[in-house]
């Protein structure tokens, strides 16, 4: 058994960064893994590795005397805090298929996915470059969890299904800019040219409606705006003006289609979507409600290209998708938006007027 006993800010970062493979961390980027950590001990005679099976979790050894037993035979003992206690007891090259404590443990569990995408895009900052002072600036430094490039983001955020092979061409094609309270970064209505990042700062983005113009939303520090336009290739459909000093990365429309949306729209021709959708994936008609009435395919759900981003905490997260629009303009926006945010999606290559082109021949 294995008692948890705090998470977070709680552990003391000067023992993490003992720790193999997070010794190569800068202090920001440990302090915000840490959100990502769980302390824990474990009696005598406990198997913490069995407590731990089928959980994507790495464990440490802090403190106490443990017997690990490999497949195929043979054991160690490992003390905590030195030799092979600074390296995982689950993640070693020998599997490990039980253990017994020794003494009582003190033990620590980090996530997998963030110990991976940390390390991963800390390599790719060392790597150098011209995206180095990018990827530097935006470990964290001074402000942990702060910036475009934080642990939270490329978690769950615009970056965080970035193919590994793409961040450091990522790193080094964005440009850093510095923006005053009061300007406007995009208007609505004009040519779709960069993809933005906010690195500090505020923005409040507004839309004319029927002759108004209207605040729809504000972002912060990790949000990220403009991607509509470039994948849909239409007119930017609102307007973003910083609410105060701060600076933003963006990275010009070939790159963005090249290294973020490209690898995010997966493409499925007529047959390949109709056979996709009869093995229980669903479809999901992003265009105006009076398109969808007229002739929605059938089982579609109707969630309009402005609605996408309310509909992310409605739409069952574990269900699978095919997007489509009438030309794939709309879906291509759409696709991207669901992709980045997790759920498993599918572009209709070219729309239903694709389909029925294809169809017909």
């Amino acid at each position: 058994m294995i008692a948890p006993t705090e998470s977070g800010p709680g552990i003391d970062l000067d023992r993490l960064a003992r720790l193999a493979p997070l010794a190569a961390l800068t202090p920001g980027r440990l302090a915000e893994l840490a959100s990502a950590m769980y302390l824990a001990r474990a009696a005598r005679g406990d198997d913490p590795i069995a407590a731990l099976a089928g959980k994507d979790r790495t464990l440490f050894l802090l403190r106490g005397e443990i017997l690990l037993y490999f497949a195929g035979g043979g054991s160690v003992v490992v003390v905590g805090g030195s030799g092979d206690g600074l390296h995982p007891l689950n993640r070693g090259q020998t599997t490990v298929v039980r253990s017994k404590a020794i003494t009582d443990l003190e033990l620590l569990q980090i996530d997998d996915d963030a110990v991976d995408i940390a390390i991963t895009w800390n390599e790719a900052v060392a790597g150098g470059g011209a995206g180095r002072a990018i990827g530097e600036a935006a470990r964290g430094e001074p402000q942990a969890g702060a910036g475009a490039f934080s642990l939270a983001n490329l978690r769950h955020g615009v970056f965080a299904r970035l193919p590994a092979a793409h961040i450091e061409e990522l790193l080094r094609r964005f440009e850093r800019v510095t923006m005053r309270g009061g300007e406007a970064v995009v208007r609505e209505g004009e040519e779709g040219d960069w993809f933005y990042a906010i690195e500090s700062g505020k923005c409040r983005v507004e839309r004319v409606v029927g002759g108004v113009k209207m605040e729809v939303a504000e972002l912060r520090s990790g949000d990220a705006f403009g991607e509509e336009a470039l994948v849909s290739e239409a007119k930017r459909n609102a307007t973003v003006t910083m609410l105060a000093d701060g600076e933003l990365l963006r990275l010009a429309k070939r790159d963005f289609m090249e290294l973020l949306a490209e690898p995010l729209l997966h493409r499925l021709s007529w047959p390949e979507a109709r056979a996709k959708v009869e093995r229980g994936a669903l479809w999901l008609d992003v265009r105006y409600p009076s398109e969808y009435q007229h002739d929605r395919l059938p089982g579609a759900i109707n969630v309009p290209l402005g609605e996408v981003r309310n509909s992310f905490t409605v739409l069952d997260p574990d269900a699978e998708y095919v997007v489509y629009c009438q030309t794939g303009r709309r879906s291509s926006a759409a696709t991207f938006l669901f992709a980045q945010r997790g759920f498993k999606v599918w572009l209709l290559d070219g729309g239903l007027r694709g389909a029925q082109s294809g169809s017909a021949g």
